[in-house]
């Protein structure tokens, strides 16, 4: 039976961590586990769960700082932030659903450690743009901390970067400080009614590039916005354009009807929804809520599929033809694809990895197996292989934090 170690302070951790270097055993590294089965499966004998390194520890609303234990779950940050007005503005997805789990489940020490973000990524950047610093342990078991409470005036290598999507395979962080930001006062969707994947995703390039402020554009074909708990989308019966616009009212009516206007030419109906209305599609589509276990058979792998927007339509197109019944939504206006295939020993990796050639073989995005049963993720790269290069550099980096190999040994490739 595999040993759980649930340390409760920082010294109790390096204690672990150092015990497990000395006799060389590999470790399971949790924040809350909601998203235990994302990445290739972990070699490891023993786990260290950080559900009980948790609590805010601090938090300067007018700073616009905070920092709080690994093992905090995001459900209370976001509820204390909430309380002054602000926000994570990375908006970071809650995927515990993806694989069964309950809602809210999700730590801010997994979300960092994955690099997660939602809608808001293309106007506010990834989770990494946000991390300030951190405490950590090394798996050399030594205690050491990088950042802190502002980036101006920091010098030296930006760890913070460095950890941020590391899959906890570098460190354990135990400590974690963020920024956070005011929240949009409100917050309104346009949507263009009935455009397929192509003109979609020109349309999302103009609203982008237009002066309007777009905060999300997303892309739901008529299947997955039928699914919506949103009545005005679901009954529409038609593919939708939805474009997100956020801040002060009257800056955003002023907006959403520029941006009807600017946007006249796709000849498509329009609609607008309402700031709850708005809220709960952005968050169906923050959380991938039509890809939830409880929804999909969870034999059918999930892709994630960043590709540049003008690569989209024609990435899908080539895999629906490959394997029939692929379904699809596009985000961050069209650069992110999420695709739920029929089941397969081999996910249909070669099928999706071999759409995302562009002309004269060239890559044209990565894909990352997001949801898939343990014998398929033993069979298949669930990140995209690196260039070998790049895997070099890799290896050394990872030599330098944790020359054993015991955290998250396996856990992305």
């Amino acid at each position: 039976m595999i040993e759980t170690i649930r340390p409760l302070s920082i010294e109790e951790l390096r204690a672990a961590v150092a015990g497990a270097a000395e006799r060389a055993i590999p470790l399971e590294i949790l924040g809350r586990g909601s998203k235990r089965e994302l990445g290739n499966p972990v070699e490891a004998q023993a786990v260290i769960d950080l559900s009980r390194l948790a609590g805010i520890q601090l938090y300067e609303p007018d700073e616009l700082v905070l920092k709080a234990g690994a093992g905090t779950s995001l459900a209370e940050i976001e509820a204390v932030i909430a309380q002054r007005g602000q926000i994570l503005a990375f908006e970071p997805p809650d995927l515990a659903p993806l694989y069964g789990g309950p809602a809210g489940s999700g730590s801010i020490g997994g979300a960092v450690a994955c690099n997660l973000a939602g809608p808001r990524r293309l106007k506010a950047g990834a989770a990494r743009d946000h991390f300030l610093g951190f405490v950590a342990v090394s798996g050399r078991g030594e205690v050491f901390k990088a950042g802190g409470r502002v980036v101006k005036n920091v010098t030296g290598y930006d760890l913070p970067k460095l950890l941020a999507g590391s899959h906890g395979t570098l460190a354990v962080m135990t400590e974690i400080t963020v920024r956070v930001h005011p929240a949009p006062e409100i917050s309104r969707t346009l949507m263009l009614v009935g455009l397929d994947d192509a003109r979609a995703i020109e349309a999302m390039a103009v609203a982008l590039g237009s002066p309007h402020e777009i905060s999300g554009a997303a892309h739901l074909p008529a299947g997955e916005a039928g699914l919506s708990a949103v009545d005005r989308v679901a009954e529409t019966g038609a593919g939708v354009t939805a474009l997100r616009v956020e801040g002060p009212p009257a800056s955003v009516n002023y907006r959403v009807g520029a941006l009807a206007a600017w946007l006249q030419s796709f000849g498509a109906p329009t609609l607008t929804l309402e700031p709850a209305e708005s809220a709960t599609l952005w968050r169906e589509i923050r959380d991938v809520s039509n890809f939830a276990a409880a929804r999909l058979d969870p034999r059918m792998p999930l892709w994630r599929l960043s590709v540049p927007p003008s690569e989209a339509p024609r990435v899908v197109a080539a895999i629906q033809s490959a394997r029939p019944g692929a379904r699809h939504l596009y985000d961050w206006g069209g650069g992110l694809i999420w695709l739920a295939l029929p089941h397969a020993p081999d996910a249909h990796a070669a099928i999706v990895r071999g759409a995302l050639q562009g002309q004269g073989g060239a890559p044209a995005g990565h894909a990352t197996l997001i949801r898939a049963e343990l014998a398929v993720r033993q069979a298949v790269p669930v990140f995209e292989p690196e260039a070998p290069a790049l895997a070099a550099l890799s290896r050394r980096v990872k030599a330098s934090f944790d020359p054993l190999a015991i955290l998250n040994r396996g856990r992305m490739g």
